[in-house]
């Protein structure tokens, strides 16, 4: 694919601070100005997923929601006819959430929503990294590093006896007892109401082992505004003090598994790279030792990959295939520009007024749209997208997490098929690492 080249060849290491380490200073400055109260938050993100439990079986036997439509590269076509009227008074639903005269939906009503509502509540309740795009600074100093394991990253509550986790996209995983605090109804784990646990993870198919990659609340404590590296201790030592951590029995239906966290050092990183793990490895999280967890894209957390450490390095179909362009799904605003999700949104494109009249009818304001991009590739100032060659494929499907491409992962994507960072790279920013932190790679 012809293009602009996101990482040039050869490069070296330059004194410069990329558009993500802004963002990652900014982040630490936001946190230090302030921290907020989150025990609320956890409290109703409790009651709330125990008000979904008796819907469980029927959510679990829904067949997913999916659609698409295929159109020509060309976006003067008409969009097909067969659009579902059930997804379009979702995505109306969904464009009056947005508006600007609704409210915001608070946590104490996300405790009483059910069904599609109480599933775009829990999708917005998860800590997404960024896709690291350059090296962070301060790397060996300041940040941990550790396997991804390849699987279906959920959120997990025990609380009341019950022990629920829901995918990225809001819809629920499994209902299950647990040797989780009060996850299942035993003397051994019951308690009182106050007492629930709050657990990110990965869910690993080929084990059926949840792999616990973080921790926002334990046994009732909110964990939300503790940085990294105390979560990572309590994770670390919490679990082990309970059964959670033991073979699959009639009251502990799944196995619970810590992933280990490394100070971020070359032999931590070769190890996390390549060395032994109980999964399949899908890439390296790197987190921040200082980020606390926030709901939403951080860049005090980035995800990096190559093939040789996941089978998933360039996005697929849904055949499963490597498409010739690089895919990219973008949210349409009201005045037909295209935006990722990232906060504020940056802009890939706007859609002509002439193929929004035509298709009004199937392409409102808030709805996710797949795109390709073409062989004119992107065009970079300082790390961001300045010209953008996309093309219109059709509606996403609506079985993915709820939330456009944000700009680090559609740049990753792009350097990966250019010549991204290496893990030659990544050693060579710590091995060289100073006081000063000084090792941004242009």
């Amino acid at each position: 694919m012809a293009g602009t080249t996101l990482v040039p060849p050869g490069r070296q290491h330059k004194r410069t601070v990329s558009d993500q380490q802004k963002r990652r200073e900014l982040a630490l400055q936001r946190q230090k100005q302030g921290r907020r109260d989150l025990q609320h938050h956890a409290r109703q993100l409790a009651l709330s997923a125990l008000n979904e439990v008796g819907d469980v079986s029927g959510e679990q036997e829904e067949e997913p929601a999916v659609y698409e439509l295929n159109v020509p590269r060309a976006a003067s076509e008409n969009v097909a006819a067969d659009y579902n009227e059930q997804d379009d008074t979702e995505a109306s639903m969904e464009d009056a959430e947005r508006s600007p005269g609704s409210k915001r939906k608070t946590l104490l009503e996300g405790a009483n929503l059910k069904g599609l509502r109480a599933r775009e509540f829990f999708a917005r309740q998860l800590m997404l990294p960024e896709w690291m795009v350059d090296i962070p600074s301060y790397l060996k100093k300041d940040w941990f590093v550790m396997p991804r394991p390849e699987g279906q990253r959920c959120l997990v509550i025990s609380a009341n006896g019950i022990t629920l986790s829901r995918q990225r996209n809001g819809r629920i995983l499994h209902s299950f007892p647990s040797a989780l605090p009060n996850g299942a109804r035993t003397k051994e784990v019951a308690a009182g109401s106050h007492v629930y646990c709050i657990l990110d993870c990965i869910f690993h198919e080929p084990d059926k082992t949840y792999y616990v990659i973080d921790m926002m609340c334990w046994r009732g404590y909110s964990l939300f505004d503790c940085t990294a590296e105390f979560r990572f201790f309590w994770m670390t030592t919490k679990l082990a003090e309970t059964g959670a951590l033991g073979a699959p029995s009639a009251h502990h239906h799944y196995q619970f598994s810590v992933v280990p966290v490394y100070e971020c050092n070359v032999a931590a990183l070769q190890a996390v790279y390549s060395g032994p793990v109980p999964f399949q490895r899908d890439g390296i999280l790197f987190y921040n030792r200082h980020a606390l967890y926030e709901l939403g894209l951080t860049p005090l957390v980035v995800v990096w990959k190559d093939a040789q450490c996941s089978q998933y390095l360039l996005d697929t179909d849904s055949q499963g295939n490597v498409p010739t362009y690089q895919q990219v799904v973008l949210e349409l605003r009201s005045d037909g520009s295209v935006v990722t999700c990232d906060d504020p949104p940056v802009i890939f494109g706007t859609l002509a007024p002439e193929f929004l009249e035509q298709n009004a009818r199937h392409l409102k304001p808030g709805m996710l749209i797949r795109f390709a991009i073409g062989d004119q590739g992107l065009s970079l100032v300082e790390g961001k997208p300045v010209v953008a060659d996309i093309h219109f494929e059709g509606i996403a499907n609506k079985n993915r997490a709820r939330r456009a491409d944000s700009c680090t992962k559609i740049l990753f994507q792009y350097a990966a098929r250019h010549g991204a960072l290496t893990i030659n790279d990544i050693v060579a920013a710590i091995e060289t690492s100073d006081e000063e932190g000084d090792t941004s790679m242009g």
